[in-house]
């Protein structure tokens, strides 16, 4: 169970393949790094045989997404597609306490255990934990990877906020299917500046408006929970999905939310701990970059009458009271700040989705649901459990008894109001 290294010369032939969490933006970052000499390949592969896989590698006592993630990558290796002497892996660690700091090792011990030990797994980190000469991290590389994030959080917030009153059946997810493969292949012939980006941004916007749609009432749900979990429709059974056959709007924090958060637990690490005393300026030269990114997000969607994320800071102040701003393992703080983001944002209805026995985010999540229902009056919350033993039967009945009584406040509102 060593580590090995992915080469310069690696580059040249190996393909490097990616776990799957939200597709929109993963594909715009593979084309991204596609760019730049590497070739990716973005997994898709889904159903039951992924957790089974997984579990065949990985003890039942691991976090489900690392089973989903190490069956992912097993179940591709052993597929056939893929020549394993030629195939590497790679996988986002942040250097926190938690999943993504901890998963290569659980990778590494799995593909030992299935007789692909010398397949590299690559660290895509920005602390340094682990080195490969043939995959370096550029400013250049960050910035374009960032550019991805903004057009992946922009077209799932579009898609949300138009799917459930879409005309023709589809035609949504259709439309940022497209748009994805556009923008993936525009990033891969132009120059890539922020202009460009606001501009895509515009014509993304511009291209939902003109979509037919609707107008009915519908119940509006929120889901937050573990990254994983909350992103990945092989991570939560699709859902999102589900949520809009049961006529309900979705809203979900962006991915953009998860980092910024990132670089403001650096800082605080520096002014509570007094640790990484050396990074904070980095980090708040970061911050404040992802920020007025944010900041111009916002402003786009609120312009065309669209519901805006939060900025950032605002939700930094919505846990005072609450919890900690120094909590940071698992989401930490960020999971009850983004129900109380919701709750602001008139979204009383929220799913927190956790895996089962994640202890952060059963401790922020769950264990936050009493004090935020408490003071805030109406917040309609539902905790659903993912594991490979789960059955999505339970899932599903517990999503409904949560929808029925969103039903009934709603009503019980209206008479009020009457």
């Amino acid at each position: 169970m060593g580590y090995v290294e992915f080469t310069r010369e690696m580059k040249r032939d190996y393909t490097i393949l990616v776990p799957n969490m939200l597709p929109m933006h993963f594909e715009m970052i593979v084309q991204v790094l596609r760019n730049y000499g590497y070739h990716l390949d973005l997994l898709r592969s889904s159903g039951h045989k992924i957790a089974d896989t997984g579990l065949k590698y990985c003890h039942n006592d691991a976090c489900y997404p690392a089973i989903l993630v190490i069956g992912q990558f097993i179940d591709a290796l052993q597929s056939g597609k893929y020549d394993p002497h030629k195939t590497a892996l790679i996988m986002f660690q942040t250097g926190g306490g938690c999943r993504a700091s901890n998963y290569i090792f659980l990778i590494r011990k799995a593909l030992e255990k299935a007789g692909y030990g010398y397949v590299p797994v690559i660290s895509l980190n920005l602390l340094g934990l682990e080195k490969h000469s043939g995959f370096q991290l550029t400013p250049s590389k960050l910035i374009r990877m960032v550019y991805a994030l903004i057009l992946g959080d922009l077209l799932m917030t579009l898609v949300n906020q138009t799917r459930p009153y879409e005309v023709e059946p589809g035609s949504a997810r259709e439309l940022a299917a497209r748009l994805t493969r556009e923008l993936a292949d525009e990033m891969a012939q132009k120059k890539v500046t922020y202009f460009w980006v606001r501009k895509a941004c515009g014509r993304v916007i511009q291209a939902f408006r003109q979509l037919p749609v609707a107008p009915q009432e519908k119940v509006r749900v929120g889901v937050v929970g573990e990254i994983y979990v909350k992103f990945s429709p092989l991570g939560n059974n699709n859902l999102e999905d589900f949520l809009v056959s049961e006529g309900a709007e979705v809203s979900m924090p962006g991915l953009l939310d998860f980092f910024m958060c990132s670089c403001w637990c650096h800082m605080m690490d520096f002014k509570l701990y007094g640790m990484r005393k050396r990074e904070y300026l980095l980090q708040k030269i970061m911050l404040r970059y992802l920020m007025h990114k944010q900041r111009d997000q916002i402003q786009m969607l609120k312009q065309a009458g669209y519901h805006a994320p939060t900025p950032f800071l605002h939700v930094t102040e919505l846990v005072e009271g609450y919890i900690g701003i120094g909590t940071e393992m698992g989401e930490g703080w960020l999971l009850p700040a983004e129900m109380l983001e919701l709750y602001e944002s008139g979204v009383k209805n929220i799913v927190c989705a956790q895996p089962f026995g994640c202890l952060p985010n059963h401790i922020c999540g769950k264990g936050m649901m009493k004090p935020l229902k408490e003071k805030n009056p109406g917040m309609n919350i539902v905790a659903i459990d993912y594991d490979a033993g789960a059955t999505v039967v339970n899932q599903e009945n517990r999503l409904k008894l949560m929808l029925a009584n969103a039903r009934e406040n709603q009503e019980a509102q209206k008479s009020q109001s009457a």
